[in-house]
C-alpha cells in the first residue's frame, strides 16, 4: 500500500465518526415566514418603516425565546407604494411563492381591501396592523381570515365626534374627506356619529391624494357654517389642508383621524401643523416605565438612528405591530402548525397578552375580529416633529 493510500484511508477513519453524526442529527428546522406588505417608499413611507420596527424587535424578543414551534422567525417584506393593485400582487408572492404563515398589512385601507378577498378565499391569515377601514375586518365573510390590532373606523368616528364637542363645543362641523374607499367608510361613520346626537353637518368636501390646493372645497365649507373639520387623509393631502387654511387666514378646529402620522406631515404642513389634533394607539415617553421603556431601549439599540422620541414617530405603527406579531406568534402557537384555518382558531384561543398598547383579555373570538377599542385611544398632535399627548 502506498503512503498515499494509507493517508487517504486514515483520513477515512478519522472523519467517519463525525460524518455518522452529522447524518444521524435532525437538519435545523426551517425559518418560519412571516410576510409584510405595506408602504416603504414615497409619502408614507415611515408608516412602514414604523410597522418593520415594531415587528422586528418583537421577532428579536421571539427568536431570543426559541421561536414559533422550535422555527425563528424570518420577515419578508414587500413595497405596496400605497397602490392596490402592487399590494394585492405583492401578497400573492408572499402567500404562494414565499409561503408565509401569516401576512401584515400597513397603512392603507384601500390596499388592505383589495388583499381581503383574497385572504378569504385562499384561507390565509390576515393581519392589519395600521389601515382603519371598518370593512377590513367587518367584510361579511363566512369564514373571516382577518384580524387587526389597530383602529376601527367607525370607533374612531364617534370619538373624533365626542372629541369635537368636549373640546371645541362643536356643533355644525364639515367633513373633508380623501376620495378613497377610507374617505367612504369614514363618511358612514361620521354620519352614524352625528345623527345619533341629532347634529347636523355643514357638508362633506372630497379631495385627491395628489391635490395641492383644497382651497375652493374648504370655502365652501366655511360658507355653509361650518365650526370645526373632521378630517380623514393620509400625509401629504392632510398638510395640504393645513396649508390651504393658512392661505385663507381661516382658523378653525381640525380634528383628524390618525393620517396625518404616518410620515413628514409636521415638516410638509409646516407652522401650523400642531394645530391638527389626531387620534393614536400609544405613544412612547421619555423617563417611562414598563414595557413602553423596554422596548424604546429595544428601539435605539437595534436601530442607532434613533436618538429622541422624534426619531420614533410614528410610534403607533411600532405598538400596534409589536403587539400584533406577539399575538400571533401565541395563534400559531396555539395552531400547532402554520395551517391557515389552524392559526385561526388559534387566534380565537389566545388567553391573555400583556402587550405593549394594553393588556389583552381574549382579544378574538368569531364575532369579533379587532383586538383594539376606543378605550384604547388617544388625542395627540405634533411638537417639535414629535406626536405628543394632548392634556384634556
Amino acid at each position: 500500500m502506498s503512503l498515499k493510500q494509507k493517508i487517504r484511508r486514515w483520513l477515512i477513519a478519522l472523519c467517519a465518526p463525525l460524518m455518522v453524526s452529522l447524518a444521524a442529527s435532525p437538519q435545523a428546522a426551517e425559518p418560519l415566514k412571516v410576510g409584510l406588505v405595506a408602504a416603504l417608499s414615497g409619502q408614507s413611507a415611515k408608516s412602514g418603516e414604523a410597522i418593520t420596527r415594531g415587528l422586528t424587535i418583537a421577532i428579536d424578543e421571539i427568536n431570543a425565546s426559541g421561536g414559533i414551534l422550535g422555527r425563528q422567525v424570518e420577515l419578508l417584506r414587500r413595497d405596496d407604494e400605497s397602490n392596490p393593485n402592487k399590494g394585492l400582487l405583492a401578497a400573492r408572492e408572499l402567500v404562494q411563492q414565499e409561503k408565509v404563515a401569516v401576512l401584515f398589512g400597513g397603512l392603507d385601507t384601500p390596499v388592505s381591501l383589495a388583499i381581503v378577498p383574497l385572504a378569504n378565499r385562499m384561507k390565509f391569515p390576515f393581519m392589519g396592523v395600521w389601515a382603519a377601514g371598518t370593512p377590513i375586518t367587518r367584510n361579511g365573510a363566512d369564514e373571516n381570515y382577518v384580524f387587526r390590532v389597530s383602529a376601527v373606523d367607525e370607533l374612531v368616528d364617534e370619538a373624533l365626534v365626542q372629541y369635537g364637542i368636549d373640546r371645541f363645543d362643536m356643533e355644525k362641523p364639515g367633513m373633508i374627506l380623501i376620495n378613497n374607499p377610507w374617505g367612504e367608510s369614514n363618511e358612514l361613520g361620521f354620519r352614524k356619529a352625528l345623527e345619533a346626537r341629532d347634529m347636523e353637518w355643514a357638508g362633506i368636501e372630497r379631495f385627491e391624494s395628489n391635490d395641492t390646493d383644497v382651497v375652493p372645497q374648504l370655502s365652501r365649507l366655511r360658507d355653509q357654517g361650518a365650526d370645526a373639520l373632521l378630517m380623514v387623509a393620509n400625509v401629504s393631502p392632510s398638510a395640504q389642508v393645513v396649508k390651504s387654511l393658512d392661505r385663507m387666514g381661516w382658523e378653525v378646529p381640525i380634528i383628524s383621524h390618525w393620517g396625518p402620522a404616518g410620515g413628514r406631515f409636521s415638516e410638509l404642513a409646516g407652522k401650523n401643523a400642531d394645530k391638527v389634533h389626531f387620534i393614536q394607539t400609544f405613544t412612547f415617553s421619555e423617563g417611562g416605565t414598563g414595557k413602553g421603556a423596554e422596548v424604546l431601549k429595544s428601539l435605539k439599540a437595534k436601530f442607532p438612528e434613533i436618538q429622541t422620541l422624534a426619531d420614533v414617530t410614528p410610534a403607533v405603527g411600532i405598538a400596534n405591530a409589536y403587539d400584533a406579531m406577539h399575538l400571533t406568534a401565541l395563534a400559531i402557537e396555539n395552531a400547532g402548525n402554520t395551517n391557515g384555518a389552524a392559526i385561526r382558531q388559534g387566534y380565537y384561543d389566545i388567553d391573555s397578552y400583556s402587550g405593549l398598547i394594553k393588556d389583552y383579555s381574549s382579544p378574538f373570538s368569531p364575532q369579533q375580529h379587532d383586538a383594539v377599542g376606543p378605550e384604547d385611544y388617544v388625542f395627540t398632535h405634533f411638537v417639535d416633529g414629535r406626536i405628543v399627548p394632548l392634556e384634556f
